[in-house]
């Protein structure tokens, strides 16, 4: 509902629901990244600049579509500081850090929640075992196997993603 403006009309259909929980665990996903960055010497993104956007969507009548467009923004710079592709200075980080948590959890009433428990332990293990025997099939040039194991975690909610620094998993 906050992807459409307060005195707009909602398209509540199931692709519309769908597409905002993805959205939802594309954001809490970075989010629950913030913790883990590891400042640079300097900064690719001015985030005094958009944390002041942020603030004009909030100052234009709730603008929620608007803020959560700016948010998206932030993910994409946390997803590539988190590949090595983007920095941000000690001060900068903690800009966005603070910034993000506001905005999501007192703004918008989203709650950050990190996975805690055995039972997501056992899950996370499972998973790395799964991505091991995916990257061994690999190897070894059997692609039916890898994409096999690709598709069924996708067929449960699990996307893999590969990266430079190998395979990482996400919940959709």
């Amino acid at each position: 509902m906050l992807q459409a403006h307060y005195r707009s009309i909602l398209d509540f259909s199931d692709v519309a629901i769908l597409s905002a929980e993805k959205g939802y665990q594309r954001l809490m996903s970075a989010a629950g990244e913030l913790d883990k960055l590891i400042p640079g010497k300097s900064s690719d993104f001015d985030v005094k600049k958009w944390r002041t956007a942020c603030y004009e969507a909030m100052n234009d009548d709730f603008n929620s579509p608007i803020l959560i467009a700016h948010l998206f923004d932030a993910v994409r710079v946390i997803n590539g500081m988190k590949d090595g592709k983007l920095s941000l200075t000690s001060d900068d980080l903690e800009i966005l850090k603070e910034t993000m948590n506001s905005f999501i959890t007192q703004v918008l009433g989203l709650k950050i929640e990190e996975q805690k428990g055995d039972f997501a332990e056992k899950i996370k293990a499972t998973v790395q075992m799964l991505i091991e025997i995916r990257d061994q099939a690999r190897a070894n040039k059997d692609w039916a196997l890898s994409d096999k194991v690709r598709d069924d975690l996708a067929a449960a909610g699990i996307q893999l993603k590969d990266g430079k620094e190998g395979t990482s998993f996400s919940l959709n």
